[in-house]
């Protein structure tokens, strides 16, 4: 991404979800021109925390270590037919790995199917 680019890319996220606290990034330089720039904008108007930038060289990967779970699972699936299905397989594929994980709130003390049936009742 160009650093114009990016910064535009940025504005239309604000827009629709407003700022963000923290932004983790890769270590691209036209992603950190860019949130610098939107920063110094916002320094002018009164009370606004700047956003802290996170940055993380192998930032991608990491993602892509964290999702190959979840690729190896939905690969024989051989695709989904809409959006919804996909958007719903994946949400409960997603709280699986995390309660797998014990990343779920409120589920302290519970073994993992005691967490997930926590969440029928």
């Amino acid at each position: 991404m160009t650093g114009l680019y990016a910064h535009d890319k940025l504005l239309r996220q604000n827009q629709r979800n407003g700022l963000p606290e923290l932004v983790n990034i890769d270590k691209s330089g036209s992603n950190k021109a860019a949130l610098k720039s939107i920063n110094k904008e916002d320094s002018e108007a009164p009370k606004v925390d700047p956003i802290v930038i996170r940055q993380c060289k192998y930032l991608n990967n990491i993602i892509e270590q964290d999702h190959r779970n979840i690729k190896r699972i939905t690969r024989p699936m051989l695709g989904f037919k809409n959006f919804y299905s996909a958007q719903k397989t994946l949400a409960g594929i997603e709280l699986m790995k995390m309660i797998k994980k014990g990343q779920m709130i409120g589920g302290d003390g519970l073994s993992p199917a005691g967490q997930f049936y926590s969440l029928a009742a």
